[in-house]
């Protein structure tokens, strides 16, 4: 009798044990709903927002058996870069995808915003997803409590103005408006400008009131914000490749089950592969807008961008 019930007690602690050690892990059929709000800055019809809307919520959704939701908040509509950043780290905010903003605490993030540092967007995507994009991942994980997703682009960036910028000269006391960034600031001040930082969200207004006298970003960014309303002139300089990343909260990641996770990893580098292509078309179609919006474009000669360099390279 007492030897029945110690081999009836063993196995019910065995049983115990297997069905503790099973539900450690969450299974698809028991995975939670839940709803990824995804912040940006840019303008509803950038590049980014139409491979978030095209690639990134109907594949999270469908591939997550709808039991994940997608919300696109474009437009700085859960704050300025920063502020959705630090929403995304605390946990405010599941997911968002800003740019280099972080360079003060994390310094590897200023290497991929160096002046003139790719040639091209193969260059710039090969770097940005090979050994030194992992590097720069690894250290915003450790770091700020986010899982980083994938790399997607901004592009190069130009200057645009209500005068013409054709020198170095041009520059000298040009109220230009830059994001709030060491680097940029730096390359900046080298320039001779008057560097106004300023959210991106501000940046229409700052230039209809004549607060700056310019700004620079990739094409991209100027015609989807319709900032060539309010500037007529455009310096191709492609002084400096800008991209951005996908990021989501560490703790929020690790409560979706494996599947969950699967489907907005995919996602994401659909919708960034996907961003990569619409930026590289834009350029192509930079004349065409230009010529429609009267816009006169100046092609940025050898001599600004060796002064470029050889004034960077000791600021930044």
């Amino acid at each position: 009798m007492k030897k029945g019930i110690a081999i009836l007690s063993s196995l019910v602690l065995a049983t115990s044990v297997f069905a503790a050690g099973c539900g450690s892990k969450i299974s698809s059929s028991e995975a939670k709903a839940y709803t990824i709000k995804v912040a940006n800055y840019f303008a509803e019809n950038h590049p980014q927002n139409i491979a978030l809307r095209e690639k990134f919520k109907p594949m999270v959704e469908k591939n997550s058996n709808g039991t994940l939701k997608v919300e696109i908040y474009e437009n700085s509509k859960l704050g300025a870069e920063k502020e959705f950043y630090d929403g995304v780290r605390n946990g405010m905010i599941e997911m968002g995808i800003p740019g280099m903003i972080m360079q003060a605490d994390i310094p590897k993030m200023a290497i991929p915003e160096l002046p003139f540092l790719f040639k091209d967007w193969k260059h710039a995507k090969s770097v940005l997803t090979g050994p030194l994009g992992k590097e720069i991942a690894a250290d915003v994980e450790a770091k700020h409590g986010v899982k980083v997703l994938a790399w997607s682009a901004n592009g190069f960036r130009m200057v645009s103005s209500n005068r013409p910028i054709v020198k170095m000269e041009d520059f000298h006391g040009f109220r230009l408006r830059m994001p709030n960034i060491p680097n940029y600031i730096a390359l900046g001040k080298s320039w001779g400008a008057n560097i106004t930082p300023l959210p991106i969200s501000e940046v229409f207004t700052a230039l209809e009131q004549k607060v700056v006298e310019g700004q620079e970003n990739p094409i991209a960014t100027l015609r989807a914000s319709g900032w060539y309303e309010v500037q007529k002139y455009v310096l191709e300089s492609r002084h400096m490749f800008s991209p951005n990343v996908y990021i989501i909260n560490s703790n929020f990641w690790n409560k979706l089950t494996r599947e969950q996770q699967k489907a907005v990893e995919e996602a994401a580098k659909a919708a960034a592969d996907y961003e990569w292509e619409l930026l590289e078309q834009s350029g192509s179609g930079q004349q065409e807008m230009a010529t429609r919006q009267r816009i006169t474009v100046y092609q940025s000669g050898r001599s600004i961008q060796e002064t470029d360099v050889s004034c960077s390279a000791t600021d930044l």
